[in-house]
């Protein structure tokens, strides 16, 4: 997760924009992208189709989108990108309705309430659960539950980029058998989420990494709420000062974050072990494969959910003898 820097508000608290958008459901992909291109820290749909394990519901005519943004200089060019962004959309789809949009500035809000409107149990795979810690869920003996308290860093598993990156721990570490004892490396934690599932789907020992201090409180207390304490460690620091060497490294970033750390990422793979990148779209993914592919690295899989690409590299073997 990217640091976060807001204004402030004059007793200190820090400033947030907010956009409330009504829109087509045939733009909410695009607007939900455009956004956390933006710089929003959190995109949310009011109306979810959220499982990708369950029958989905006919689709609304209209569906809210919520995005917020740390609030600062630069919100008149995020409104005026904003605007301009649905300027060439409705002129590309004239037959349907221009999204609508409200915006306002919140100081610090109650984030717990934030996350009560949007954030509900969730079956993310066939085995893992993600729900929040003020919500009752009857867990079944094949489910791997994982309590959530978002506060304001962003990451719930309700994003294809998270969903996809849980379903590629979830074979890797319940499937492989090349080893016995799975280190793992979270890269950029926010909640904690993917580090939570790794020492609950088995790993021995996780790593989280985060460079906000503000996501590593929360993800410090998430790991606490799963008490997997004793198998899970948090580091607020960047990942290219983290050493040691790992059988399974997740990084759900952006592509251009990706890209940058990759060396430092490959380096850090074991022998035979696994590289899960995800937070890519569509037009990223040449860019994705080129950077990953000249390193030697195999595609073991590539997971897609409508433009979003999640990726599963495996590096070769150490040679017998």
């Amino acid at each position: 997760m990217m640091p976060v820097k807001t204004g402030k508000a004059a007793d200190g608290r820090g400033l947030w924009l907010k956009f409330t958008i009504t829109t087509p459901p045939e733009f909410v992909e695009g607007l939900s992208n455009f956004l956390m291109e933006l710089g929003a820290q959190g995109v949310f749909q009011e109306e979810l189709d959220i499982s990708p394990f369950t029958d989905a519901p006919e689709p609304p005519s209209r569906g809210v989108l919520n995005a917020f943004l740390p609030s600062n200089a630069s919100d008149r060019s995020h409104i005026s990108a904003l605007t301009t962004y649905i300027n060439s959309i409705s002129e590309m789809f004239p037959e349907l309705e221009r999204p609508q949009v409200v915006t306002e500035v919140l100081v610090d809000p109650d984030w717990e309430e934030q996350w009560k409107k949007y954030f509900k149990p969730l079956r993310v795979t066939r085995s893992i659960v993600i729900k929040p810690t003020w919500e009752r869920y009857q867990a079944t003996s094949r489910d791997t539950v994982i309590d959530i308290d978002p506060g304001m860093a962003f990451g719930t598993g309700q994003h294809p980029s998270t969903w996809m990156c849980l379903e590629a721990m979830e074979e890797i570490l319940l499937k492989d058998r090349s080893f016995r004892d799975w280190r793992v490396l979270d890269v950029g934690t926010g909640t904690g989420i993917l580090g939570i599932a790794a020492a609950k789907l088995g790993a021995k020992s996780v790593m989280c990494v985060d460079i906000d201090p503000r996501a590593v409180e929360i993800a410090h207390e998430n790991v606490a709420v799963n008490r997997v304490g004793d198998r899970v460690v948090i580091v607020n620091s960047d990942v290219v000062k983290i050493k040691g060497s790992f059988e399974l490294i997740v990084a759900n970033l952006t592509a251009d974050a990706l890209i940058k750390i990759k060396s430092h990422l490959v380096k850090m793979m074991e022998p035979g072990g696994y590289l899960v990148i995800s937070g890519i779209i569509e037009q990223n993914r040449r860019d994705i494969e080129k950077a990953f592919l000249k390193d030697r690295l195999a595609t073991h899989r590539a997971i897609t959910d409508r433009e979003w690409i999640s990726y599963v590299f495996k590096k070769p073997p150490r040679a017998n003898g």
